[in-house]
């Protein structure tokens, strides 16, 4: 098979199947009450068929080691994901219905016939490239696009194509105002290179306020990166105005982006050091920077006994199997398309974008494209310090040189700023103490011990408000998708500073 469709369901005589493509753009979700089987594309359509919803522990845990939840879990006991790549099966015979198996599709692997040469790969990922944005071009009847432009080398690439095919292309940027970097002055430079109108999307905390409820709705399951409410508020404002909205999501997966050199020097240190304390497997939990390593601090008792036989590393063994790819860079790189993508970017945008009626559309999201950059060999990915280096040569005559050589940045959400300061109050009801006991989850006090630095030495600057929005979003998801409704005692718990929890919060205010 040359391609998949997203996602797709095949009644066959009296077989069952249930599928979704390897890169996971459309979420599919399953459960089995008696002899029925139930499935639907949104978790929220499954959720009043269950008599009794339970929180799945596994997948909060889950959640909060990297973010997201890991497929196949669900943060609900009774409904469970299809995974990317793969179709599930069933038959009914004898008044029964049989799970038949799992049926993997394909596997990202390395291939036999590495790429060498620098001008063959030049030559080839340019046509590849293009042909990838104008197999989801065709169906456009000359109506205009939006495009997602951070400024970023991945979305300006894909702006750049689609200005080179002829398509009408209208950039939406995101706006944080003077808090942190800011990055719309590269989108706009983008923009005035590529002579397309670029629209500035105002994120301010206010606007960010008003939007993060319906941003939870939208999202279904809970999905903790900060990024997440600011592309709701940019996807709302290109609705006004498009249809279609292109992204450069999967760029870093493709071609090994930002993440990977602390990953290559922990894999060099633990062939040298074999007997060492901490594995390339813990390295790369890591690289998520989330609660992993903090459970005594994080959870309650009943819940830390829960998880006790919980294993993080379990959720990756088979992403960085390294019989699929003796290079390291292949296998980061399957990892990288197999979880954040597949089990968080990719449905995380697909999601935002159904909820304003938008296509979405992510060219880096090629089957051809992706199973010709496991051809590639290590060196023409990572040159030096120099990441994604052959993409930066295949286009370095469409873009400005400001923008294919800069170096990487991670899309500065000012959350650190945001909930010490304009969330400031609202933190006594997202994370409200009472709440917190009553639910029998989280350690009631952790919003407090996070600020103030008690939590731990390692979680401070932009890690604060990481963190906190990692809980922020998982308790609003409880009360506006589960449905778990705070009773008016929890409610009415105060949140309680410490005092030297006081004391930071006035020396931010000054």
């Amino acid at each position: 098979m040359d391609d998949f469709p997203d996602a797709w369901v095949r009644l066959e005589a009296r077989t069952l199947v249930l599928g979704r493509d390897p890169f996971g753009r459309v979420p599919l979700y399953w459960m089995q009450q008696e002899q029925v089987i139930w499935f639907a594309s949104q978790l929220q359509l499954l959720l009043p068929l269950v008599k009794a919803p339970e929180i799945n522990i596994a997948a909060l845990y889950g959640y909060n080691c990297f973010s997201y939840v890991p497929t196949p879990a669900t943060p609900v006991s009774q409904i469970q994901a299809v995974e990317a790549g793969v179709e599930l099966n069933w038959n009914y015979n004898d008044n029964k219905i049989n799970f038949l198996g799992k049926k993997q599709l394909l596997q990202f692997q390395q291939a036999t016939d590495l790429i060498y040469d620098e001008n063959t790969a030049i030559e080839e990922l340019q046509v590849l490239l293009k042909d990838a944005v104008n197999r989801q071009i065709n169906d456009l009847n000359d109506e205009p696009v939006g495009v997602c432009l951070s400024g970023g080398l991945d979305s300006s690439i894909i702006a750049a194509l689609l200005v080179q095919a002829g398509v009408k292309v209208k950039a939406y940027t995101l706006d944080f105002g003077n808090i942190g970097i800011p990055e719309y002055p590269y989108a706009e430079l983008v923009a005035q290179h590529l002579n397309i109108p670029l629209v500035k999307v105002d994120a301010s905390p206010g606007n960010i306020q008003k939007a993060l409820i319906p941003t939870v709705k939208a999202l279904d399951l809970p999905f903790g990166d900060g990024v997440t409410v600011p592309l709701y508020i940019l996807a709302q404002a290109a609705s006004q105005e498009v249809g279609v909205i292109f992204n450069g999501e999967n760029g870093d997966q493709l071609f090994a982006g930002w993440t990977n050199k602390p990953l290559i020097a922990a894999a060099i240190y633990q062939a040298q050091h074999p007997n060492g304390e901490e594995s390339f497997i813990h390295q790369y939990i890591r690289t998520f920077h989330r609660l992993w390593g903090y459970e005594e601090s994080v959870y309650q008792l009943g819940v830390r006994h829960q998880i006790n036989s919980l294993n993080a590393e379990d959720w990756l063994q088979e992403a960085l199997e390294s019989k699929y790819s003796y290079e390291l860079m292949h296998r980061l790189r399957r990892a990288s398309l197999m979880l954040k993508g597949a089990q968080n970017i990719q449905p995380r945008a697909t999601n935002i974008g159904f909820s304003q009626n938008l296509k979405v559309r992510s060219p880096f999201c090629d089957l051809p494209l992706t199973q010709w950059s496991f051809r590639l060999s290590g060196e023409l990915m990572l040159q030096g310090s120099c990441e994604k280096y052959i993409l930066k040569r295949a286009v370095d005559g469409w873009l400005p040189k400001e923008i294919v050589w800069r170096q990487k940045r991670g899309m500065g959400v000012p959350l650190t700023s945001w909930c010490l300061h304009e969330f400031w109050h609202k933190l006594g009801d997202w994370l409200n103490p009472g709440i917190l006991r009553s639910e029998g989850i989280f350690q009631p006090e952790i919003a407090a011990k996070i600020v103030s630095g008690e939590f731990s030495a390692a979680i401070s600057g932009r890690r604060v408000g990481e963190i906190l929005w990692l809980l922020i979003m998982w308790e609003l998801w409880r009360v506006y998708v589960f449905g778990e409704i705070p009773g008016k005692k929890e409610l009415n718990h105060p949140f309680v500073l410490p005092r030297q929890v006081w004391r930071f919060y006035k020396k931010w205010k000054t």
